[in-house]
């Protein structure tokens, strides 16, 4: 019963966070456009299944993401499985003893990246619209990379606590610079990978893992240090993507000269 009664007042308070949603575009559609609402049926409906998904998906995040995160980052940073097999724990730990936090974190972030729904709508659409020149996999992986990259150092920032802002200036002076010589038609598509990946896969293990990582580790604060992962899952991809298609056309460009050199022996 304690379960149906949670899923039954997130249902309601879901209900009501969409009610100014369905406000706003009913009341475009009917008070400024002045037209009928087409297929009204299948919107209701369709507004029925969403609040359905949203009601049960928060519950799945209160119930499995969030306290799976929480463990997941507990059991790595526990003194025992790091010196498994030793006579003796050292009294303080140092950050290379725990490699099996970033390992982890850039794992997870590569595969709820991988699975992100929204990443999967982005790529299937660049890839349609620039007529195959960009690969769905390429940027989907593409972007992976950054997100796992990204969450990884985000973890080292958590366990070293060193500033987050250090950390994003780099981050958006390399994005800079690469935003002046990447190809023109990549970067406002790199610009949305990073928006993408913090969406409903991503966000809520990268949160958990960040927060049980601070509350875990010895001196940090899960106000201060818990939060920020989000920002680098959404700072990497711009510059992965961007790296990627610099990549590609360094080896278009290379493979068009290098035969024309030949010819010219």
């Amino acid at each position: 019963m304690t379960l149906l009664s949670q899923l039954f007042t997130t249902l309601l308070q879901t209900l009501l966070d969409l009610i100014p949603i369905i406000a706003i575009i009913f009341g475009f559609q009917i008070i400024v456009l002045r037209q009928k609402i087409a297929n009204l049926k299948n919107i209701l409906l369709g507004l029925f299944y969403v609040l359905l998904g949203l009601g049960f998906f928060l519950v799945g995040l209160e119930k499995a993401l969030f306290p799976l995160g929480k463990l997941m980052a507990t059991q790595l940073t526990d003194p025992a499985f790091i010196y498994a097999g030793l006579e003796s724990i050292p009294l303080t730990l140092h950050w290379a003893d725990y490699i099996w936090v970033y390992l982890f974190a850039a794992a997870i972030g590569f595969a709820t990246t991988i699975a992100e729904p929204a990443l999967i709508a982005v790529a299937i659409k660049a890839h349609s619209v620039s007529g195959g020149a960009i690969g769905v996999w390429g940027l989907r992986i593409a972007v992976a990379i950054g997100v796992a990259t990204g969450i990884s150092l985000g973890t080292f920032r958590i366990v070293t606590g060193t500033p987050l802002h250090y950390y994003i200036i780099v981050g958006y002076v390399i994005v800079i610079i690469q935003t002046m010589r990447a190809p023109k038609m990549i970067i406002p598509l790199a610009y949305d990978s990073g928006g993408v990946t913090t969406s409903t896969v991503t966000v809520p293990l990268v949160a958990a893992l960040g927060l049980g990582l601070a509350g875990t580790i010895p001196g940090r604060s899960v106000i201060i240090d818990g939060f920020g992962l989000i920002a680098f899952a959404s700072l990497f991809p711009m510059i992965t993507v961007m790296g990627y298609a610099q990549l590609s056309e360094w080896r278009y460009k290379r493979n068009i000269e290098k035969p024309y050199e030949q010819e010219n022996k």
